[in-house]
């Protein structure tokens, strides 16, 4: 397994921008797939954005298409997510996930490792 930790939340207005990282230890960070996932009070936790293991594939939910980016530097052994023209109903706790079989789901049981998240709250 591989230890996430997250970062970048805060209180933007709507409209606005954020980017979140997501710092992976261990050598082997370019053999998973990473994923972002949101999870609002009282909802599911739903995939919002996920990467191949070189980068050369990105997956969205609709929701966030056109809005949110999901990019990763390997070198680095982070992920990040720029969330561009935020909205009031992007507020929730952000988490990146990693899946070793390399694969991108959109399902939140598929992936081994989770960060703690990080809080994203989008004011009106």
């Amino acid at each position: 397994q591989v230890q996430l930790v997250e970062s970048g939340g805060g209180l933007v207005q709507a409209g606005g921008s954020l980017r979140l990282s997501c710092a992976a230890s261990g050598r082997t960070f370019s053999s998973y797939a990473m994923g972002w996932f949101r999870q609002a009070p009282g909802k599911e936790r739903d995939f919002v954005a996920g990467i191949t293991r070189f980068g050369d594939r990105l997956f969205y939910a609709d929701s966030v298409k056109g809005r949110f980016t999901i990019s990763r530097d390997n070198a680095k052994n982070t992920v990040y997510l720029q969330m561009n023209s935020l909205k009031p109903e992007d507020t929730a706790v952000y988490y990146c996930a990693a899946n070793g079989l390399g694969i991108v789901f959109r399902v939140s049981s598929q992936y081994d490792s989770w960060g703690q998240g990080t809080q994203v709250t989008v004011s009106s």
